[in-house]
């Protein structure tokens, strides 16, 4: 068997399988997840594979065929045992007498339930009879740029025809479900001996009598199209029509996406708020600055999982890169006409192609944004929603790259991707996914996130979903604090707060990752406890920098990003009791909380026209987990209190109404209660002290 591709990579170990021994499932999930690691071959969440095992039917004890196959909505790159369902061969097969037609369609759907075998089985996916009709061990079904790239030509069965000869059967378009398998199976009979079918417009089918020979086939059906595809690019000498205008620098790339994101974001959340992602892969580039982008892009995408992921078509800016983008007001001005058109035409393809039960109409606004010379640009419900489509619009991209070279790119009629996108059983889908947690779609930024009260400010709203950027001076803390955190929620910059351009490039940093910035809590401090005689001019000025400078430059820089957007948004400074009381050794520190308090109500005053809440948490007490005792602060307030710093905890605890110990997480609490209950309320204080009576704001 040829083990050797120059388009998808050979990743099965023989050592692996072996150690599988004759678990067919599990040699299934291996091949499944193998073949799912490769973007070229299958997008994320697209295709589906099985395998057929004999079993013991535990109602009559008698040997059963069962077919194992991915459940609906999961992914076969991550898929598990937990992912599939187990099915009755026979009574799926027994449904061909019940099945009334294409109209039966959703029914039958339905019915798959009564073929379940495994009780711990995913629902079964809309593709189930493909597989099932088929008399196959394993099959593969697979969504390969190359061969939809042959599925979405204009020539599609006759190109298929050219590459494999009679050894690969094709069918025409349809959408998927019980008719479709019907259809797979009359190819097989009509062509026995084929190795798989090309799915017109859709994908790949492929099989053989092991997990093994299953997955050597698909690589070799999907190496034959990609050579193929390469040859004729070749022979043509360009792609696209040749190159129309040349990318920008990648460094300008990046800082016209940085300037650009807040607005994209605002106009992309009109109905919804929405996360981004920016990405100038070279496949983008190639496509977008070609000359054959205005006449492709409007025709939309071919696959149904393609358009399911990036909308209809994307929306391509006509913005002329090389000029300021830095002034959102004459940017807005600019963008917001081809919003409006876009949101236009897509109210007009759904009202040209509804049906008198389709579900109602969503989100008008362009999940896919094209800018030539840059890059392109995806917004979604969550990071990586929008991550994800980006990639599926690669995966469009290389399909139409191929489709054109070989013959001529066809897209899906209106009405049949209406038809998909709005399918009933999609939208029961859509209702089933789990509610959305409080700060979803939401960005955070934490100052301080490096340990103490900022690490557990940034990890409570991580978990109330939103996407956070840990920011701190020691990189070390933020590289242990997300390690163990996907990129899609959060990532991390080195800030100090006291330079402005550490500052502005860990707000670019949330900006890059995931669209800009909602909310923002200085966290970033430290302490220093001395008499008025014993206190320096850099004590003074050190705590100055960090504590009020740093905040006044944060939320000058967090602002103009939120002013971009226009979403309102939330700024929390964590101050301190001492901001409110006066204590003996703490005129520095003490003055410099005070003036961070008084910033707050001035900023809340200022900003509220821009729906931008200003607020203050004040700690006290924080000494379990906090970094600031790990100094000399601790010292300092023993020696204040005339007790030793052992005794500290206790005494903070002894001193307060309740007599309860503070920690980091209850400061956590009262930055989310601002943030994601307390919407109506701004240039406030939260005292988180265990009720401090001299600290009772009046």
């Amino acid at each position: 068997m040829k083990n050797h591709f120059e388009h998808v990579d050979h990743l099965w170990e023989d050592e692996k399988a072996q150690a599988l021994g004759d678990d067919q499932v599990a040699l299934f999930l291996y091949r499944s997840n193998i073949l799912g690691s490769d973007l070229r071959i299958t997008n994320y969440g697209g295709g589906n594979t099985s395998c057929k095992t004999l079993e013991k039917d535990p109602l009559t004890n008698e040997t059963v065929e069962v077919m194992w196959i991915k459940g609906s909505g999961g992914d076969i790159g991550t898929l598990t045992r937990k992912g599939i369902a187990g099915i009755y061969t026979h009574r799926l097969r027994d449904l061909k007498k019940v099945y009334g037609g294409l109209s039966d369609e959703d029914r039958m759907v339905g019915l798959f339930n009564h073929c379940i075998y495994d009780l711990e089985s995913k629902a079964p996916s809309i593709d189930t009879p493909l597989h099932g009709l088929l008399p196959f061990k394993h099959i593969d079904h697979l969504h390969p740029d190359a061969l939809i790239a042959v599925a979405a030509a204009q020539d599609s069965e006759k190109i298929t025809k050219e590459i494999w000869g009679d050894t690969m059967g094709w069918v025409p378009w349809q959408r998927p479900g019980f008719d479709l398998g019907l259809q797979l199976e009359k190819c097989l009979a009509e062509n026995p001996g084929i190795r798989g079918i090309v799915l017109g417009s859709h994908g790949l089918f492929t099989w053989g009598d092991t997990s093994y020979e299953c997955y050597i086939n698909s690589l070799e059906v999907i190496e034959m199209a990609s050579q193929y595809i390469n040859d004729k690019i070749a022979s043509n000498g360009t792609v696209f029509g040749g190159s129309k205008r040349k990318s920008l620098a990648p460094e300008i790339r990046i800082e016209k996406a940085i300037q650009l994101m807040p607005t994209l974001r605002g106009l992309c959340s009109s109905e919804r708020q929405m996360i981004g992602h920016f990405s100038d892969d070279a496949a983008v580039l190639e496509f977008i600055n070609s000359h054959d982008l205005e006449r492709l892009a409007p025709m939309g995408t071919s696959c149904p999982d393609h358009f399911l992921r990036t909308k209809i078509q994307p929306l391509v800016l006509a913005l002329d890169p090389e000029s300021d983008v830095s002034q959102s007001d004459g940017v807005l001005e600019q963008l917001n006409p081809a919003f409006e058109n876009y949101r236009e035409g897509y109210r007009n393809y759904y009202e040209s192609c509804k049906h008198d039960n389709s579900p109602a109409m969503r989100d008008p606004n362009p999940v896919i944004i094209l800018l030539p010379g840059v890059g392109m640009f995806s917004f979604a419900k969550n990071k990586q929603t929008a991550r994800v489509a980006a990639e599926f619009y690669i995966n469009a991209i290389n399909v139409m790259r191929g489709a054109e070279a070989i013959s001529a790119y066809t897209a899906l009629p209106r009405q049949e991707a209406f038809d998909i996108e709005y399918w009933l059983l999609e939208e029961a889908k859509l209702q089933r996914m789990p509610k959305e947690q409080t700060l979803s779609r939401k960005v955070a930024l934490v100052t301080g996130a490096g340990g103490g009260i900022g690490k557990a400010i940034a990890e409570k709203l991580l978990a109330e979903g939103a996407n956070v950027v840990f920011t701190d001076i020691a990189e070390d803390r933020l590289k242990e604090n997300t390690a163990s955190l996907s990129t899609d929620l959060a990532t991390y910059a080195v800030c100090d707060v006291t330079h402005e351009a550490s500052i502005g490039d860990a707000l670019n940093k949330a900006i890059l990752s995931f669209g800009g910035v909602d909310i923002v809590v200085h966290s970033a401090g430290l302490a220093i406890s001395k008499p008025l005689v014993a206190t320096t001019e850099k004590d003074w000025d050190l705590l100055q920098n960090v504590l009020v400078k740093g905040q006044f430059d944060l939320a000058k820089q967090a602002v103009q990003v939120m002013r971009k957007q226009g979403l309102g948004g939330d700024f929390i400074s964590i101050a301190s009791k001492n901001g409110l009381v006066s204590g003996p050794n703490n005129v520095g520190y003490g003055t410099a909380k005070a003036a961070q308090q008084h910033m707050v109500r001035l900023l809340a005053a200022e900003l509220a026209t821009d729906k931008i809440r200003v607020n203050t948490i004040n700690p006290d007490g924080v000494i379990v987990g906090s970094k600031i005792w790990e100094g000399d602060w601790a010292a300092g307030r023993a020696k204040a209190y005339g007790i030793s710093v052992e005794e500290l905890p206790a005494h903070y605890a002894k001193r307060n109404l309740l007599n309860e110990i503070i920690y980091p997480a209850d400061i956590a609490e009262a930055v989310f209660a601002f943030v994601g209950i307390l919407q109506k309320t701004t240039g406030n204080i939260i005292n988180v002290d265990g009720g401090m009576a001299n600290a009772f704001v009046r």
